[in-house]
């Protein structure tokens, strides 16, 4: 892995791995396509254009049709924001040869020299589409009902 600073060749759009995956979907099923987007501990990064860690924040500010979304766990939690890398920024980006099946990797390599990267408002808009889906679709994988966090709760494994 190697870090390169954000802000001059492009910014990073750092969100949930399992939101991002959605949002990459959207990009690719529905609209432009995407630049490189890599996975480094727990978190997807999407390469957008320089700027974009400016301006997105505003957007997102100002976009009134992003309705709430509930998290994967069901809580009613919202979406996290993404967090933006701009200038002053760095991130640790995985090497381009995988090392193994675990640790950082990229999901879409950059293959290019000058590979497309999306605006502001092109990630606003894979986003404000997952988050739709996202909420119309948060699907339990469980069989077993969420639990009750108020419950109370006694180990019997010990019972006689």
């Amino acid at each position: 892995p190697a870090a390169l600073p954000c802000g001059r060749v492009f910014d990073v759009v750092n969100v949930d791995p399992v939101f991002g995956r959605r949002m990459l979907d959207r990009l690719w099923e529905e609209g432009p396509g995407s630049g490189p987007v890599a996975v480094h501990r727990g978190r997807m990064m999407l390469f957008t254009a320089p700027g974009t860690a400016q301006r997105l924040p505003a957007l997102l500010d100002w976009e009134v049709g992003v309705p709430p979304a509930r998290s994967a766990r069901g809580r009613g939690e919202q979406v996290p924001r993404p967090l933006c890398h701009g200038v002053g920024d760095a991130v640790t980006v995985p090497p381009l040869v995988p090392s193994g099946t675990s640790g950082p990797r990229w999901v879409v390599a950059p293959d290019t020299r000058s590979p497309w990267l999306p605006g502001p408002e092109v990630v606003l808009w894979a986003y404000v589409r997952a988050v739709r889906t996202y909420s119309a679709a948060d699907v339990r994988v469980s069989i077993f009902p969420p639990a009750d966090p108020d419950a109370n709760v006694y180990d019997v494994s010990r019972r006689r």
